[in-house]
């Protein structure tokens, strides 16, 4: 049997797993007790429901990006050349999760927040929140390359949220059309957002 940390983080896996391969409403607590090989009745000791648990999942998933995008959005590294740095990770990202499931997944949390955003507030208010954190590393950037001359600085907040409406979109479409191609665009996409001809700085690089 598991010791009861090992549990916990079995049953925290599990349902960020079956949540994002399927959804919240199909996946069942008796679902990932089964896949966590863990008892039901552990499930209940180390968590007061379902939504508790999917809450437990997006702060374990966001934990373990934090560092990452920390690190693609650092002011060190050139403003333009961060968004090119996500996307290439999130087109990775993707791909190793469509080698295991055999379909893509998209954004799970696009995924949980569309499903259930209006039932459930405290799963909604978690996503939202993450959601803000993207958004001031998308602003970060959009303002240096405005500082360095690369693109208008006018109206960065503005910019920022049509990017993330944008790659929310492009997660979104993807796992509808079980199709990596609009990941694949992300980079494009934003240049052209930002009024960057995509070619150009293709050619400077």
């Amino acid at each position: 049997m598991a010791r009861p940390s090992q549990a916990k983080e079995n049953l925290i896996k599990a349902a960020s797993d079956l949540i994002w391969e399927s959804s919240y409403g199909s996946t069942s607590v008796d679902d990932i007790c089964e896949r966590a090989c863990v008892r039901k009745g552990s499930f209940y000791h180390f968590f007061e429901s379902k939504a508790h648990l999917a809450i437990a999942t997006i702060d374990n998933t966001w934990a373990k990006r934090l560092p990452v995008l920390n690190e693609i959005f650092s002011p060190l590294v050139p403003p333009l050349e961060r968004f090119n740095r996500y996307s290439c990770a999130m087109l990775e990202y993707q791909e190793e999760r469509r080698s295991l499931t055999g379909h893509v997944c998209g954004c799970p949390l696009s995924s949980l927040g569309s499903e259930v955003g209006t039932q459930d507030e405290l799963i909604r208010s978690k996503i939202a929140e993450i959601f803000a954190h993207h958004l001031r590393f998308y602003e970060s950037a959009i303002r240096d390359a405005a500082t360095e001359g690369f693109i208008d600085g006018t109206e960065p907040a503005f910019k920022a949220r049509t990017i993330q409406t944008y790659i929310q979109g492009a997660f979104t479409q993807a796992r509808v059309l079980n199709d990596l191609t609009p990941i694949r665009l992300l980079d494009r996409a934003i240049l052209a957002i930002l009024g960057v001809d995509p070619d150009r700085v293709s050619a400077s690089t």
